[in-house]
């Protein structure tokens, strides 16, 4: 019959009659197959490309250059002035880092109650859940931190005894709530992806939906929420310079208030928030790569 076929088309009249047929694999099997990340004994290793360093040392030079061709005295200017001011801008890039770490602690422990409210069998809690994750994750950042910076006080009375709030906790605090909502919306999401099956399969075995929730489909869900917690991170600790303009000493104030210092050098400027994008690169780019990596360890197989 494929002879026949074969025949009566011009042009495949010299055909075979074949049997095999193609098999396409999925495109993530094949992904899955040909990427591996690279390891040093097991442990997966960040990847650094050289052309990265030589980027990054490119930039700084040419921030440098810029000042050199402004100003005659910026040389010397430059690599006097900046080894000096380097431990204190430093400091300030400290601080960034706690705001980060309380920020995300905070609001990652407030986002989980949030998002375990989204699939609470009370209705009631269930639309307080969406009003407050909507308010926080559509209102800007900048005014949130304007807001609470304002309204809580800068000092408490406990015991007899007055106590200062410094203004990187109310900004950590500030920063918290719009991750709230982000880490609500992820545990919603992850909570909702676990399969029908494995609620009816514990409801089979008399477990109550306490029990369900904390033994089979929370554990469950870590593995698929901590991908988007690292990214949701890293967009953290890159907003936290916004705190700057709230007079919070971290890494911008911190270099502005040492370009005050030097009086008139527009020159170094440049060369001075150069180092400072590059320290913040420095720091969360492997974040990003590790996230990377963790997607696709942690992929869901459908």
């Amino acid at each position: 019959m494929a002879e026949m076929h074969a025949k009566g088309i011009p042009g495949l009249d010299r055909a075979a009659p074949t049997t095999d047929l193609p098999v396409l694999k999925p495109v993530s099997d094949t992904v899955r197959e040909t990427w591996k990340w690279p390891t040093i004994e097991g442990v997966p290793r960040l990847v650094i490309h050289p052309w990265m360093i030589a980027f990054a040392i490119l930039a700084f030079a040419a921030s440098i250059g810029v000042a050199q061709a402004q100003s005659g005295t910026a040389k010397v200017s430059f690599w006097v002035a900046f080894p000096q001011w380097l431990p204190f801008i430093m400091e300030g890039f400290v601080l960034n880092l706690l705001i980060s770490f309380f920020a995300m602690l905070i609001g990652t422990s407030m986002g989980l109650v949030l998002g375990l409210a989204h699939v609470s069998v009370h209705a009631p809690l269930r639309k307080f859940a969406w009003f407050a994750t909507q308010f926080f994750r559509n209102s800007p950042w900048l005014v949130l931190l304007f807001c609470f910076m304002l309204l809580l006080p800068y000092r408490v009375k406990m015991g007899g005894n007055e106590y200062d709030i410094p203004a990187w906790t109310k900004a950590a605090f500030a920063l918290s709530l719009p991750i709230m909502a982000n880490i609500a919306e992820i545990v919603r999401g992850a909570v909702q992806s676990i399969p029908t099956g494995q609620w009816e399969s514990a409801e089979s075995l008399a477990f109550s939906r306490r029990q369900t929730m904390w033994m089979i489909v929370l554990p469950q869900c870590f593995k698929r929420m901590i991908p988007p917690w690292m990214n949701w991170y890293a967009i953290l600790t890159m907003a936290t310079p916004l705190c700057s303009i709230l007079a919070v000493q971290e890494m911008m104030k911190s270099t502005r208030e040492a370009l005050n210092a030097l009086g008139d050098k527009p020159e170094l400027v440049a060369p001075f928030y150069t180092f400072v994008l590059i320290v913040f690169f420095i720091y969360i780019y492997p974040i990003s790569r590790w996230t990377i990596h963790l997607e696709r360890k942690y992929a869901v197989k459908i």
